[in-house]
């Protein structure tokens, strides 16, 4: 009777009514999250927050996308990274004398409420990305990553025509778009299938466009982001909950679930007592600990991979004291991986010896950071801070920050950290903050002077693209360079490496790019951990993808 009214206990907590029977088969599902949407707007202050992308991969959908691959030993869906297939793009020519792409653009897909696709959509898409009017200029990154023509950093200067798309992205009938390059660049197909270039309804958006907001940033990030996905926006209660359901006219075919309802469930133990109970078929975000104690449990399937994702300490080389690299580097050396791996990840992560995902192509593996409390010591005295003397002048800067959302897995992560750093005389304190403001802080503003991120994965699967991405000065197009990282070095190398063809000497750019910011601790990664899921053993197709949301198209109730 005690077990029974501790489920009770907590299915009422989660926020579901207790007479609620499970899904019915192939019909609808229930997932339990850290959190929902903040908003569906991929050039908006949320794109950075995973529950965001999320939503957007479910409304929106790509111009390629990666072949399927066979399943991993747990039973999840892996990509062919060799292999780039169409999606709303059929198939594509490219010119190398004129460094142009023609896309031969699918015909007969229908979006929402019989919205149709066809090349001003595309057009659109970009015209918005090249405005930069957004609060995360995300569309135009990628395009400047692809070498589009036109999108460079000028967009961000007092030139409106800058902001203009001009012939480099051309339509020339209704299905077919050509779009040129300023140089050769690799990037170019596997950009196009990141959620930062997902293709909007033209029609749509520009209904609700303003004068004030022409692009319908307001309108993407706070009602709905119109597109051609698998799914379409039903009801949208933020910090609540957001349900989807199935595209009829889905080009692909219409999914087999009909409706897919996310509910935000802050607790994650929460979350195990209610899918255990069969009221849910999919939870997400649990801590280690919680799936291990899922993997034996009846009904319930874990599945996970070894993929993109990791946990780093975030110093901002404009707050003080971490613009001095002897203080980066007695902190690397104050941090306890093995325990941290232990304690908070109950071994199911590994020391992260790089600055990009280990499995991406370009990775150099780097010579570890080791714990060390004497070096770490002897740095801070070097640095002029003897025992820490001094720096508690800095005790805003040594506010560490975090997700509030995800206490219950990063709680044990950052009070290991808090500890070691008191222990050799950091004034390390805990500051959890929600989700949203942590996203804007980190991705729009670039304010945060020490935190700890679990949420950063770079889409595109390249060394390269995670290079530019994080570590390239934003005046040299760098897009979410968190920490205010700025190096000549980065940057010159990376000019030339991402335009050359010799892919031999491509490497070996990218591995003297990451030398150096091993050397300037440009962050402090800490470890690699599996992403995981864990799901009703009814329910099949999972699939991992490089951004790591689920695409409930691939899933059915058998």
């Amino acid at each position: 009777m005690l077990k029974r009214n501790v489920l009770l206990s907590a299915v009422a907590a989660a926020g579901l009514a207790i007479a609620i029977a499970p899904a019915s088969a192939a019909q609808q599902i229930l997932v339990l999250a850290e959190d929902v949407p903040a908003g569906l707007d991929y050039d908006g202050p949320s794109a950075a927050i995973p529950a965001s992308q999320q939503g957007m991969v479910s409304l929106l959908e790509p111009l390629v996308g990666y072949a399927a691959g066979p399943a991993n030993e747990s039973g999840v869906g892996m990509p062919d990274f060799s292999k780039i297939e169409g999606r709303l793009v059929e198939r594509w020519d490219y010119d190398p004398a004129t460094l142009t792409w023609t896309l031969h653009l699918r015909k007969g897909v229908k979006g929402c409420d019989g919205a149709t696709f066809d090349a001003k959509d595309v057009a659109y898409t970009f015209a918005r990305a090249k405005s930069v009017s957004g609060a995360a200029p995300i569309g135009w990154f990628l395009s400047n990553v692809a070498s589009i023509d036109g999108f460079t950093p000028a967009v961000f200067g007092d030139d409106p025509k800058a902001k203009e798309l001009g012939d480099e992205v051309k339509i020339i009938d209704d299905y077919t778009v050509q779009i040129r390059q300023s140089e050769p660049n690799a990037l170019f197909l596997p950009v196009l299938s990141i959620f930062g270039l997902l293709v909007y309804d033209k029609e749509t958006m520009e209904k609700h466009a303003t004068e004030k907001d022409p692009w319908s940033h307001d309108y993407a990030n706070s009602v709905n982001a119109p597109g051609f996905g698998a799914y379409c926006l039903d009801k949208w209660t933020k910090n609540q909950e957001i349900t989807y359901k199935a595209n009829p006219d889905y080009y692909r075919g219409k999914p087999a679930i009909d409706k897919v309802s996310v509910r935000r469930v802050p607790q994650s133990s929460n979350r195990v007592v209610v899918l255990r109970t069969g009221q849910a078929q999919l939870a997400t975000g649990m801590t280690p600990k919680e799936f291990d104690s899922l993997r034996t449990a009846k009904g319930v399937a874990v599945g996970g991979v070894t993929g993109n994702e990791n946990l780093f300490v975030h110093m901002n080389f404009k707050s003080k004291p971490f613009d001095d690299p002897k203080v980066r580097q007695a902190i690397a050396h104050a941090i306890p991986f093995e325990q941290i791996i232990k304690t908070g990840y109950f071994g199911q992560a590994n020391q992260w010896n790089g600055s990009v995902p280990s499995s991406y192509p370009g990775y150099k593996a780097e010579a570890a950071f080791t714990y060390d409390p004497a070096k770490a010591k002897a740095l801070l005295a070097e640095a002029g801070y003897p025992d820490g003397k001094g720096l508690e002048a800095f005790a805003d800067a040594f506010q560490l920050s975090y997700v509030a959302e995800k206490e219950s897995t990063l709680g044990p992560v950052v009070n290991i950290i808090q500890s070691s750093l008191r222990a050799v005389g950091v004034p390390a304190t805990l500051n959890p903050i929600p989700q949203t403001q942590y996203g804007d802080r980190q991705l729009v503003k670039g304010d945060l002077p020490f935190a700890v991120n679990d949420q950063e994965k770079p889409i595109g699967v390249d060394a390269g693209y995670a290079i530019q991405l994080f570590f390239v000065s934003k005046d040299k197009g760098g897009l979410n360079n968190m920490v205010n990282y700025s190096s000549p070095v980065v940057d010159d190398l990376w000019a030339k490496a991402r335009i050359e063809p010799d892919a031999a000497k491509r490497t070996d750019m990218l591995a003297q790019i990451q030398d150096q910011l091993t050397a300037d601790v440009a962050w402090l990664p800490v470890v690699e951990y599996k992403t995981q899921w864990a799901y009703s053993d009814k329910l099949k197709g999972l699939r991992w993808y490089p951004d790591n949301a689920v695409r409930y198209f691939d899933l059915s109730v058998q």
